[in-house]
């Protein structure tokens, strides 16, 4: 990225306080990162998939204009919240269609599946992101890049703006966590899935 740490988190302050040539260049500056992501969603998905890369930029550009208003700490808080856009579209997307096998999930063990689906485990985990946050909300945003949005370490880090070391550690406890959490509460159901 051309631009500076400091350059971005200067924008969004502008953007909060109402500049609009502020808002067109973090987008313009943002937007291709956020293509980027949401391309590495849909790596490895069949062709013609119903929902498209350019859907969920589109959804994260929308929410994000319209939360102009929120108190921006820097890039990595931007990314993070545009992490969260893009999950929650994913996984209304997948409950609409209970046999769509879509959400990119890395990082916990094929074991804690048992029998239940792929999109069980995304809304089981979406369910404990707030009570992650709790302990750490820099957890909760490694976990929604690299656990939802199948970003690699160096991608998160960089977005997140840690060093690869400290995203590293954040994602060996956050994996730790949901791992903990996921062995020992019982799942809720999914409306419009069955468990085996």
């Amino acid at each position: 990225m051309c631009t500076s740490q400091g350059e971005i988190t200067q924008l969004l302050q502008q953007w909060r306080a109402g500049d609009a040539e502020a808002e067109s260049r973090l987008f313009e500056l943002l937007m291709p990162d956020l293509r980027r992501i949401a391309a590495k969603c849909f790596r490895g998905e069949r062709p013609g998939h119903t929902l498209q890369p350019t859907a969920l930029v589109n959804e994260a550009f929308l929410r994000l204009a319209a939360a102009k208003n929120i108190d921006w700490r820097d890039r990595g808080h931007f990314f993070a919240l545009a992490a969260r856009i893009m999950r929650r579209y994913l996984i209304d997307h997948a409950r609409a269609r209970p046999s769509v096998d879509f959400l990119p999930m890395e990082g916990l063990p094929e074991r804690i599946l048992g029998k239940h689906t792929k999109l069980e485990l995304a809304v089981a985990v979406d369910g404990l992101l707030d009570e992650l946050e709790k302990e750490s909300h820099q957890q909760r945003a490694v976990v929604e890049l690299k656990f939802f949005l199948g970003l690699t370490d160096a991608e998160a880090a960089d977005a997140l703006n840690l060093t690869l070391h400290t995203l590293q550690r954040e994602w060996y406890r956050a994996r730790k966590w949901l791992f903990d959490r996921l062995s020992t509460e019982p799942w809720k159901a999914v409306p419009g899935t069955t468990s085996v």
